[in-house]
């Protein structure tokens, strides 16, 4: 399982550009998993349901599941914010995982930059950042720079990079066999 981040400031595009890598790699046969880091306070689950009363009853974990899909929701009690490596243990095996957030790991990334933010740029300073993602022209940088819509140089990059083959999209012919 290979994993590379998307790091960046607060509305530098991150999600956008996340959410674009992954259905532009699983189009391409890719299995392509997420992990996406939040600085507030979040629930996947709503208030009055059978899970959520589990869950305030004081369960540790409580797994609700369907013939759709299955949800795995952990309370810390205090416990302290689990590693992005304990996070990676609990997800399936893929192809690649796409990290959103996570800017202090040690994780292959690229930065998500939007020159209008104002924010400075974390590659500088960050050898784990590989490259950028920028919605601007970046200049005087030792690593390579995409324009932040380019999503197909983006996922090139990031699989070379990873050292993962990323197939050709199926063809209408393709289709048409299977």
């Amino acid at each position: 399982m290979r994993v590379y981040g998307v790091t960046g400031w607060k509305n530098a595009g991150k999600t956008g550009l996340v959410e674009r890598l992954v259905a532009y790699l699983s189009a391409r046969g890719l299995r392509v998993s997420t992990i996406k880091h939040a600085h507030h306070e979040f629930d996947v689950d709503a208030d009055g349901t059978d899970s959520a009363r589990h869950r305030a009853a004081g369960a540790g974990e409580v797994l609700i599941a369907s013939a759709r899909r299955f949800a795995l929701m952990h309370e810390l009690r205090g416990a302290p914010e689990p590693s992005l490596d304990a996070l990676l243990a609990h997800l399936s095996p893929c192809d690649l995982v796409l990290v959103e957030g996570f800017k202090t790991a040690r994780h292959p990334k690229i930065e998500a930059f939007r020159a209008s933010e104002g924010h400075a740029l974390m590659a500088p300073g960050d050898p784990s950042v590989r490259a950028l993602a920028a919605d601007a022209p970046i200049t005087g940088m030792d690593r390579p720079v995409f324009h932040l819509d380019d999503t197909a140089a983006i996922a090139a990059f990031i699989c070379a990079d990873c050292g993962l083959a990323m197939p050709e999209p199926p063809t209408a012919a393709m289709a048409e066999r299977s």
